[in-house]
């Protein structure tokens, strides 16, 4: 999210992806009041039958990631959901129309579970388990952040069936948040949808928003989109709706900076320099 000028929405709504963007920022008529809770899903996370759901955990466990994965903050860790995050609680819906192209819900969503890193722009790296995006599966993220540095951290299916899933957050990444993704027809088109509601985790990830964080947020995702509906055949501009839900802060939640991914990955990669070497090669 950018940096954000408040103005009057209901909901949010994104857009497609690629060079151009349409961006609408907006502030909800109860945005200063709390969302919520955690544990029952919002709007942002769809409903259907047990089996769709993973079990829950107590804490993360990470499979097999090949060698080359920078492997730190998910091992051990929580989920969090944005009732656990510090920052202000935002909404964003990024959307892309499949316009033309013969492709169903369910066919989107089966190609972006199998191919679901390759659509990240470059340098961005995502380690899914081998059975695929399913309920109750964690992958290791490795995300290019400012300073060329890489951010190390993760996500857990929480939800996923023939049209839609849904990640959530483990403590320590830059969001405590539900990322849910899905297909859907608007008349003969196909229409998809990333939509996040989030908090960031701790107050140097929520300072860090304004300058840089919303911004990269939303390009990461709008390119997605847009690298999506290429696989598709469809040369496709992604476009953004925000909202601002909630200005308050939780700072009952401030302590989450022990866990802040962001400083561990920078510690980790100073105290290893074979780390930099390696980098500079894969560049």
């Amino acid at each position: 999210m950018p940096d954000g000028d408040s103005k009057k929405d209901e909901g949010l709504t994104m857009p497609e992806s690629k060079p151009t963007t349409s961006v609408e920022n907006t502030t909800s008529p109860e945005a200063s009041a709390p969302v919520g809770d955690p544990s029952s899903p919002s709007s942002a996370i769809p409903r259907s039958s047990d089996a769709n759901w993973s079990k829950p955990v107590d804490r993360l466990a990470v499979g097999a990631v090949p060698a080359s994965a920078l492997n730190l903050n998910v091992e051990g860790r929580r989920l969090v959901g944005p009732m656990q995050g510090f920052g202000q609680l935002w909404q964003k819906r990024y959307r892309v129309r499949l316009e033309g192209a013969d492709a169903t819900p369910e066919q989107v969503i089966a190609i972006w579970k199998n191919e679901f890193g390759t659509f990240w722009p470059k340098g961005n790296s995502f380690y899914g388990p081998i059975t695929g995006i399913a309920p109750g599966e964690v992958a290791v993220l490795n995300l290019a952040v400012p300073g060329r540095q890489t951010l190390s951290t993760g996500v857990m299916v929480i939800y996923a069936d023939e049209e839609s899933f849904t990640f959530m957050t483990p403590e320590g990444h830059m969001f405590a948040a539900w990322i849910t993704f899905s297909a859907f027809r608007d008349g003969p088109t196909t229409i998809v949808q990333v939509e996040n509601l989030l908090r960031a985790n701790d107050p140097i990830y929520e300072i860090s928003l304004p300058i840089f964080g919303h911004r990269q947020e939303n390009a990461f995702w709008l390119a997605t989109l847009g690298n999506l509906a290429g696989r598709f055949g469809i040369d496709a501009t992604a476009t953004l709706q925000q909202t601002l839900v909630d200005r308050k802060r939780h700072w009952k939640n401030a302590r989450n900076i022990r866990h802040n991914a962001a400083i561990r990955s920078a510690v980790w990669t100073i105290t290893h320099p074979r780390h930099w070497f390696h980098r500079s090669h894969e560049a």
